[in-house]
């Protein structure tokens, strides 16, 4: 199977500046995330994780749905 699709990918012109441009792409996407993790307030990041235990808002007037 892997001969059968390395033999096809051998015969594209230019396939060869794929695998450079996806890498290129990851490694920008994982800088942009780092950038991000270094740069991101504090108060952000409690505020995020707090939220899965924060109470709900429930106005009293409404049916409660399960």
């Amino acid at each position: 199977m892997l001969k059968f699709i390395k033999h096809h990918l051998e015969t594209i012109a230019g396939v060869d500046i794929y695998p450079v441009l996806s890498f290129i792409v990851f490694f920008l996407f994982f800088l942009g995330v780092l950038w991000w993790v270094f740069t991101v307030r504090k108060s952000h990041i409690e505020h995020m994780a707090a939220l899965p235990i924060a109470p709900d808002r429930i106005n009293e007037n409404e049916p409660h749905a399960l």
